[in-house]
């Protein structure tokens, strides 16, 4: 890296300039926005916005997937109901269907188990631990070999993190590896289903208006924190207590208008602004159509598969509901790249980055040899990910995967636990326990087999360089599965767990069908694997220069500089905002729920409740009632930055109180991910007056409504 614009990384935020609403920040960088914040009329001091232990950071939480925070003192959480969909769906049965009909626990002792993989994860604690990680690499070193030296870096960071086993600690790369966080995060695991409304209201619209503005979805549930008498947290137990919240958000009635400030927070999951045009034009032509023919046939195979049978319906809900929100984004990120060119856009930016680079030279910058090398890297990478794609196909089995996680821990088990691979060292068996245990509410037998053989033939027909070597020799035939599910015995939850922390003996000599398969691709899978490590090594030695340059070059023209999401504590900011779509049409920012009203055809996914019905038809608004809209608000658009796992998010207003949940992005926005335009961006959010709307009117949820404090509009 060149001494002439290699930045300081403690100064890296400095540089931090905003563009419209774009960035999706680091706590520690707010108070660089402190203009910013107070342009859009945001009274929150900015240095307590960056303090984690003071209100409203301390209250906001993440599921590992999805965002939430407190709104109690006692652990009571509240997300999007499609966040805690898997818990509504594992206490479901065909006959006490809670999908359907709902679920409301009116006492502490009526709330239900939200799942062996369910967690609240509360962040006390961010360092940078950049030195740590890479000083001292060696530019000698191949690409595995820096990566797996990384890697073991991370560990040991980690280890010395979780000497309290209270705590699971991380180390993610920010800046596609310039920075790395140490991340300490309290994490607690009996976490219970509290109230989720109908999917008539939480899923309101279904796949159709998923994307979409106008929406009138009541996206939101509620859980519950548990944890020991002694106040640590605790394996799920009938003795555990309430989590005692340090803090909790006030939720606000008053509502919002057009133009007011809000602030959202959580823990949006990737963004990729900083990819390169090659990246960019990869994944329209390969990535993302290959990923909609790839879930579209997986869909049409689970549903064949569990037509007519309701008790299956049930068990596959939440895999058919995950799998048709990752097509319809994927679909939109193709529509939205036909729409705009951004790959274009891209190579304007970066041709005049590297006409930048280029006159530095005399500064002491090698550009040709940097860039030369970030071309490479990044072609390798895409070659790999082909064949990555490829055996994603082949392998889509539930059974097959358990069989293939339990003989790796097994192989890893071998080694020292610092040596041993992420997701396998000892903090892991936990989670590899809950993943096992969660197949007993997910998975059929004759479904997984005809997933197994569909994927085994699309793998066939792709082409013969994405075929991994190995692989294809190890696979079964797709007319040799049946005989394989019969003689497994793996289906068995009991017997599938046995195997957990069995040893590499154990399951060499099994008979078991799935497991003599696992062992039979592992080595396949294993070149492949380190056929990874080696271009991921030198991805982390060469983008990481390439970034530094690119934060340099940004800094001179006043641009924002904050690191793509990478499920981390973010803050983002913006305001209540239509948008124009196209030419000639614009949406304003609210829906109601007279909408709901006039969507509602009976027939799913446009079938409201009757006491919703009722109570919008008998204007039973009480204060909920918007003075201006003249009735309930349903949901609001804003010009907030989010992405994935921003589901859930706080939305709060200019005092920190909340006033609505992230839950979507409108249609036009999923290409936001690379790249951000503000006049189109929009995020799609539950105002918190439909939520106690329902809760009141509807649901008749008074236990909740009175454990919430709640500031009502003043009469």
């Amino acid at each position: 890296m060149f001494k002439s614009i290699a930045l300081p990384i403690a100064l890296l935020g400095a540089f931090a300039t905003a563009s419209a609403d774009e960035g999706q920040w680091q706590p520690h960088q707010l108070p660089q926005l402190k203009s910013e914040l107070k342009r859009i009329g945001i009274t929150i001091p900015a240095e307590k916005l960056a303090d984690l232990t003071k209100h409203p950071m301390s209250a906001i939480v993440s599921l590992g997937g999805c965002s939430a925070s407190f709104v109690s003192g006692d652990g009571l959480v509240v997300t999007n109901h499609h966040c805690a969909y898997d818990a509504v769906q594992r206490n479901s049965t065909a006959e006490n269907n809670y999908i359907v009909n709902g679920f409301l626990a009116k006492t502490r002792g009526a709330e239900l188990p939200a799942g062996p993989n369910a967690r609240v994860y509360v962040t006390d604690k961010v360092e940078n631990v950049s030195e740590r990680v890479l000083k001292g690499l060696s530019a000698s070193m191949s690409g595995r070999e820096r990566h797996e030296e990384v890697e073991s870096r991370v560990k040991a960071l980690i280890a010395e993190c979780e000497t309290d086993k209270m705590y699971r600690c991380s180390v993610p790369a920010f800046h596609r590896g310039l920075e790395y966080y140490r991340i300490r995060q309290m994490m607690v695991r009996d976490v219970r289903l509290v109230y989720a409304p109908s999917d008539k209201i939480g899923n309101y619209g279904g796949d159709i208006d998923n994307y979409e503005w106008p929406r009138h979805t009541g996206d939101f549930a509620f859980l519950r924190a548990y944890v020991g008498k002694d106040g640590r947290p605790a394996d799920p137990s009938p003795d555990n207590v309430p989590y005692k919240s340090k803090d909790f958000l006030v939720v606000s009635a008053e509502g919002l208008k057009v133009g007011d400030p809000i602030l959202l927070a959580g823990y949006p999951g990737r963004t990729s602004r900083y990819k390169l045009p090659a990246e960019i034009r990869f994944a329209r032509e390969f990535t993302f159509p290959r990923g909609v023919t790839e879930i579209t046939a997986d869909l049409a195979t689970i549903a064949a598969a569990v037509a007519g049978k309701p008790a299956l319906e049930v068990r596959y809900a939440s895999v058919a509901k995950s799998r048709s929100n990752v097509l319809k984004k994927t679909q939109g990120l193709l529509d939205g790249f036909a729409r705009k060119d951004i790959a274009a856009v891209k190579d304007v930016q970066d041709a005049e980055f590297r006409a930048w680079y280029a006159r530095q030279a005399g500064k002491g910058a090698n550009s040709k040899t940097l860039l030369a090398e970030l071309d490479a890297v990044i072609a390798a990478d895409m070659a790999l990910s082909q064949e990555e794609f490829a055996w994603a196909v082949a392998s889509n089995s539930d059974l097959l995967k358990s069989a293939r996680s339990m003989y790796r821990l097994a192989f890893e088990g071998q080694k020292p636990d610092a040596k041993r691979e992420s997701g396998f060292q000892a903090r892991d068996l936990s989670f590899i326990k809950a993943r096992m245990n969660r197949l007993e509410q997910s998975y059929d037998r004759g479904v997984d087999q005809a997933r197994f053989a569909a994927g085994l033939n699309r793998y066939a027909k792709l082409a013969a360089a994405m075929h991994p070597p190995g692989v294809d020799a190890a696979l079964p035939a797709a007319d040799a599965l049946a005989s394989m599910y019969a003689q497994s015995e793996l289906g068995d939850t009991a017997k599938r767990l046995a195997w957990v922390g069995k040893d590499v003996a154990a399951f060499t000599a099994s008979d078991d069908p799935f497991i003599k398969l696992a062992v039979k691709l592992s080595d396949a899978t294993m070149a492949l694997e380190n056929r990874r490590k080696e271009i991921d090594g030198n991805l982390e030695r060469v983008i990481p220069q390439y970034m530094a340059a690119v934060i340099a070059w940004k800094k001179t023209q006043g641009k924002p500089v904050y690191p793509d999401a990478n499920s981390t504590l973010r803050v983002t900011y913006g305001t209540v905002a239509p948008y124009s779509p196209r030419d000639g049409l614009s949406k304003g920012p609210f829906t109601t729920v007279d909408g709901i009203v006039e969507k509602h055809t009976g027939v799913d996914p446009f079938i409201a409740p009757k006491t919703l019905l009722d109570a919008v038809k008998g204007k039973q608004y009480g204060v909920f009632k918007d003075p201006v809209l003249g009735t309930v608000p349903v949901n609001f658009l804003s010009s907030a930055d989010t992405t994935g796992g921003n589901s859930g998010s706080a939305i709060v207003n200019k005092r920190g109180e909340l006033v609505g949940l992230n839950f979507d992005s409108t249609y036009e926005s999923i290409t936001k991910d690379f790249y951000f335009d503000p006049t189109i961006t929009r995020a799609i959010h539950v105002d918190i007056r439909y939520m106690l709307w329902v809760m009141q009117e509807v649901d008749h949820a008074d236990n909740l409504l009175k454990e919430m404090s709640i500031r009502y509009p003043r009469k």
